[in-house]
């Protein structure tokens, strides 16, 4: 969600070198950016732990001697790194007490609690006096990666690529199983699409979600024509693949934000958290959830232990919206 701001960076500053400093786990979402020069890995679980991590990590961007910090995470250690560092400007919003660590500090406006995130991050960029761009999102995925992806999808699936719907199904979330819908449903689903559209699912995730898609395979009578890729790809890769799909359907995540920044048609499964916030970007997305007195509760867990926010939502409801969307894409 922050592809828009680093935008109004590169256009504010043309002919400046810009440094991301990322997680090593989205670092495909800006390594291919023509905004972006170079790639600085924060391995918070790794070198980085810690204070000792930390003050390893300023020592590194110290040795850099970069000019400017804007600070898009709003998290206390970010603008203690930087302020650690040396950096000599350092912009970014006030809150978390970040105020005294910030050169050039940005107060949060009060109605961002009911705009999506990417005006959050845009708010920042116009709180330091620059023009803003556009707020779409952006991914740039190299043609060999591309290319790579259809070739996979021709070695899996043969002929019926482009003659039969791909399908993506986004089953996991890191944040918790609040924003998880339940696998059975998953499968139910697939089951569905399988025999009204003959289309094929390609399930996507992390390794941490192999489990989940290992209980959609056990379920789903059409598993023969479901592909596990949990696991098994790079975040490029994943990218990639997704750009191929006709629909995607996910839980609240960051391949929800992949498929939106590539305009795949997408449904997305809302529970825990806020759809307002932090939804899909994009004109070609259906969001499907409960209004229920306790959503969003924004918690990684059900703290009224019934989860009826995922629960009360079928397979018929996603059903319908993923039809909806294969007709929009003219799939008959």
């Amino acid at each position: 969600m922050t592809t828009p701001a680093v935008r109004t960076i590169r256009e504010n500053f043309p002919e400046s070198e810009i440094t991301m400093l990322v997680h090593p786990w989205v670092a495909d979402v800006f390594r291919y950016s023509p905004r972006v020069d170079r790639i600085f890995l924060y391995e918070k679980k790794g070198i980085h732990k810690g204070l000792k991590g930390m003050v390893r990590l300023a020592g590194e961007l110290r040795a850099e001697e970069f000019d400017c910090a804007i600070l898009l995470q709003n998290a206390f250690e970010a603008a203690f790194i930087t302020r650690l560092a040396g950096i000599p400007v350092r912009a970014g919003y006030t809150t978390d007490g970040r105020s005294l660590l910030l050169t050039h500090p940005v107060q949060k406006a009060p109605d961002l609690v009911r705009k999506h995130e990417i005006h959050y991050y845009q708010r920042i960029m116009r709180g330091l006096g620059l023009k803003t761009a556009a707020n779409e999102l952006e991914l740039f995925i190299p043609g060999v990666h591309v290319d790579a992806a259809r070739q996979r999808l021709g070695e899996r699936i043969g002929e019926e690529v482009g003659v039969a719907p791909l399908i993506g199904f986004n089953p996991g979330a890191a944040f918790g199983p609040a924003k998880r819908w339940p696998a059975e449903r998953y499968a139910e689903l697939a089951d569905r699409l399988s025999e009204r559209t003959g289309g094929w699912i390609l399930v996507f995730g992390s390794a941490a979600d192999q489990p989940t898609a290992t209980e959609i395979l056990d379920r789903a009578r059409s598993r023969q024509r479901i592909v596990d890729l949990t696991g098994r790809t790079s975040l490029v890769e994943a990218m990639a693949l997704i750009g191929e799909c006709d629909v995607f359907v996910t839980n609240d995540s960051g391949l929800m934000h992949v498929a939106a920044a590539l305009h795949t048609p997408q449904v997305a499964i809302f529970g825990s958290t806020d759809h307002i916030r932090t939804g899909p970007y994009s004109e070609q997305a259906v969001v499907v959830r409960k209004e229920l007195p306790c959503s969003p509760c924004k918690k990684p867990r059900c703290p009224e232990k019934h989860f009826r926010c995922m629960r009360l939502i079928t397979s018929d409801e996603v059903f319908a919206a993923v039809l909806g969307l294969l007709e929009e894409e003219q799939w008959p």
